[in-house]
């Protein structure tokens, strides 16, 4: 059979991360399920033939572009995969792929954004207010090629070439990085440190600090900020052309427009709990 691409959007929210684990719930888990359920999957196969995925997600991260790619048949449209994934798992768009096509290592470049809960200060109970101009400061000065040993747990393969830029959108800054691979949790940790920079808790030479080789003491070490805001956007391959599958992606629009709705309206019962006790 021939190798295929799947564009993949996932709300993370629920899913130990994309990559299976063991006694877990991953995206990763929904997909082969549903690949069983559509006979492409025998049911004692570790993964289908052909298979890679453009990389891991941690627990909590959701995606609009996560990509795999495994021997298909034609019949298998984005639309035929949804009928057998969980609703906030959804295929959207797909490509035929070359021989030899590696969905991991043949990405060229990776994007993340991060949604930074960051309000300009007005005397209201918030976190502290993060200066733009620090802020991007720190994404300027993060941005090029370093070895990102102290951003990370991994210990080995640490060089990255990354962009990282932010704009302010109300009440959030909304982080861009963008690189050809990204180790774990790295995004995550940027982000907490130009945090740090931009709230005026770390001077903006920690970047720097943080940059050398020599490795953090535990005391000075960077946090991840938290996984919910974070969400895999772009996977770029040269040599692919994804055709979007309109049936699929309409339904998928339509599933996180339904989130989207529930959400705000939490946000307006949990605002109403808080703003009653006063």
């Amino acid at each position: 059979m021939p190798l295929r691409a799947f564009r993949i959007a996932y709300d993370g929210t629920d899913y130990r991360g994309f990559q299976r684990q063991p006694d877990v719930a991953t995206v990763e888990d929904a997909i082969f399920d549903s690949l069983r359920a559509l006979d492409i999957l025998e049911p004692d196969a570790d993964k289908p033939a052909g298979y890679a995925a453009a990389g891991r997600t941690d627990a909590g991260v959701s995606a609009l572009a996560q990509t795999i790619a495994l021997e298909a048949p034609d019949w298998l449209a984005p639309r035929a995969l949804n009928a057998e994934l969980p609703a906030d798992v959804r295929a959207w768009a797909a490509a035929e792929a070359p021989d030899g096509f590696h969905a991991t290592h043949h990405a060229s470049r990776r994007e993340y954004t991060y949604h930074l809960y960051a309000p300009v200060a007005d005397g209201a109970p918030a976190p502290p207010a993060v200066d733009d101009d620090r802020f991007r400061a720190a994404c300027e000065a993060l941005s090029g090629t370093h070895d990102i040993h102290n951003l990370t747990p991994d210990d080995r393969n640490t060089e990255r070439s990354l962009s990282l830029a932010a704009r302010r959108d109300g009440d959030y800054l909304v982080v861009t990085a963008s690189a050809g691979g990204f180790a774990r949790e790295l995004v995550r940790r940027l982000v907490s440190l130009a945090r740090a920079v931009g709230t005026g808790e770390s001077p903006l030479e920690k970047v720097d600090r943080v940059l050398e080789p020599e490795p953090l003491p535990g005391h000075e070490g960077v946090a991840p900020a938290p996984p919910e805001p974070l969400v895999l956007t772009e996977v770029d391959y040269p040599d692919l052309a994804f055709e979007i599958d309109d049936d699929a992606a309409a339904s998928a629009r339509a599933v996180f427009n339904r989130r989207r709705v529930d959400r705000r309206t939490g946000a307006r019962v949990a605002g109403q709990v808080a703003d009653g006790m006063r």
